[in-house]
Order: structure tokens, then sequence, then C-alpha cells
């Protein structure tokens, strides 16, 4: 075989394979005998449109053997928006079969939004149980309860565009929780009584603007925790002792310094006194010279000065040598 025969032979195998990806003959033969009617211009079409044939082709044919109607331009327009086209299909099929109301337009919405809608299906028939984690609260008494809850919800189709998750559902309950326990006047009513959190947390209709709906909260398990009330209390004990301590150590430092205050002033009265008596000589001297102030004037002074010492020094022995009287013997 000459070579450029077998050039042109290559050459119309692949135009052959490349005519059969662009005219998917054999999907559109699968399209007619399942009662889906769609030209091969619009399958060519579907490729120049960068939209694949198989996914809308199969898509309608499931919703078509399901009894549903489905437009091609729609599913197309979806896929191009950035959908889930099967399953938008199959969570509309789901919604039939369990007799939701919900139409291509809302699935598409909910598809967009980013949930699976056919998920979202699956839970409103079959309730999801949601496990939140431990809740510590405290009782009036003081007492530290720690609670887990298991919170039972379906979808709720209406609010699956722009309502709340999982995560508000939980963290709704676990201050549902809180403020249950935390109104309860002992620790033991509630231990008595779990289902009493379950009617206050279902009362507070926590499942506004949310996707869910809740169905029950049951109180999975309780424990006991810490005495909150007496640790607060020791702590505002160690406080007060602190703060008395401060106070106290405050005065002594202060009684310190008074002390050591008055002490300095002693001394400088003493200094004062010193510095008196250095000038008593001086006015001696002055006054002798001016003639006011005699020899005969300053021997009475001195005279004087011994009186009083001498009987200063009198008095005080007389004191000590006193014995003390006894009393009289009955």
């Amino acid at each position: 075989m000459e070579p450029i025969t077998i050039i042109t032979f290559v050459g119309c195998v692949l135009l052959f394979i490349l005519l059969l990806w662009m005219v998917p003959v054999g999907l559109w033969f699968t399209a007619l005998v399942s009662g889906v009617h769609v030209s091969l211009l619009q399958l060519i079409l579907m490729r120049w449109r960068k939209v694949p044939p198989g996914v809308i082709v199969n898509a309608m044919i499931t919703g078509s053997k399901a009894g549903i109607k489905l437009n091609r331009d729609e599913l197309e327009a979806h896929y191009l928006a950035g959908g889930h086209v099967i399953p938008v299909v199959n969570a509309l099929i789901s919604a039939d079969k369990a007799n939701i109301s919900l139409d291509f337009k809302s699935a598409t919405a909910i598809d967009l939004a980013g949930r699976n809608v056919l998920e979202a299906i699956q839970t409103s028939v079959n309730p999801k149980v949601i496990n939140t984690p431990p809740v510590a609260a405290v009782a009036k008494d003081g007492i530290q309860l720690i609670a887990k809850a298991r919170v039972t919800v379906r979808t709720n189709i209406r609010q699956l565009v722009g309502g709340a998750g999982e995560e508000t559902i939980i963290a709704r309950v676990g201050e549902g929780i809180v403020t249950a326990i935390g109104s309860a006047t002992s620790y033991k009513t509630v231990l008595e009584n779990p289902d009493s959190i379950s009617k206050v947390v279902l009362t507070k209709g926590l499942d506004s603007g949310t996707a869910f709906e809740i169905l029950s909260i049951d109180i999975a398990d309780i424990d006991v925790g810490k005495n909150i009330g007496a640790m607060l209390q020791i702590d505002q004990a160690n406080a007060d002792k602190n703060i008395a301590q401060a106070k106290a150590e405050e005065r002594r430092v202060m009684a310190v310094a008074s002390e050591q205050e008055m002490k300095a002033k002693a001394q400088e009265a003493r200094a004062k006194v010193i510095l008196a008596e250095s000038e008593v000589p001086l006015a001696l001297a002055e006054a002798f010279r001016n003639g006011s102030f005699g020899v005969l004037d300053y021997y009475k002074l001195e005279n004087l000065k011994a009186d009083t010492l001498m009987r200063d020094t009198i008095s005080k022995s007389g004191q000590q040598s006193t014995p003390k009287k006894n009393s009289p013997e009955k």
C-alpha cells in the first residue's frame, strides 16, 4: 500500500471519528427510542455551546421516565450557570415520589445557592439527627451541669435558600440549654426532670430563619460539673483578704513614716534648744559689758539653778525609796 493511500485512510478515519463526535448519532437514537425528541442539529449546537449533550439528554430521559417534563433550554441554561443538572433532576424525582412541592425553578435556585438539593429532599423525607457538643451551664445554686442534646430536624424547602444552616441550630440550642439550666433553682431539679430543658428550648422557636424545622430536642446526657458558686466565693474571699492585707500594709507603712517624721521633728526641736542654750553665755557676756547684769546677780542665778537641781534630785530619790503600803490585815 502506497504512503499516500495510508495517509488518506488515516485522514478518513479521523474525519469519521470527528464527525461522530460532532454528530452524536448514537445519543440521538437513544433519545429517540426513549421518547425524548432532540434533533441532531440541537445536539451539534450543544457541542458548540460547550454543553455536554450526554448530560442534557440523560437528564431528559430520566425525567421523562419518571413522568417529569423538562425543558432542554432550561437544562442547558442551568448547566451554563454552573449548576448540577443530574442532582437537580434526581431531586425533582425524589420530591415528586414523596409528594413534596418542588418545581424546577426552586430546585435550580437551591442548587445554585451552593446547597445539595438532593440531600435536602432526602433530609425532608428522612429527618436528620444533629448531636450538639457538650454545653456547660450553672444553676442558681452555683452547681455546674454539662448537657448533650440530640436535635431531630428536617429540611424546610421554602427557607432552604437564604436560611441558616446546622451551625445556627446548634448555637441556638446551646443558648437555650444554658438559659433553661440557669433559670433552674437547683441542679437537682434539672437532674430529676431533664425533659424540662427540652420543653423550654422548644418553646423559643429556634428554627426561625433557618433551613430546618426542629421536630424534637432530646437531652442525651447530663453530668454534674464543678461547684462554681463555691469557687467564686473562695475567689472573692481571697480577693477580700488580699485587699485587707494591702490596706493593713499601707497603714503600717504610714505609721512607720509618721514615726520617722516625729523623730525628725524631735531632732529638729532638740537642735533648736541646743542653739538657744548656746546663745545664753553670749547674752550674759553682753549683759556684763552693758552693766545691766552684775556679779551678784550671776551668783544668785547660779544658786537658783543649784537649788532647783537639788530639789529635783531629792524628789526623785524620795519617790524611789518610799515602799509600797501593804493592805491592812483583817
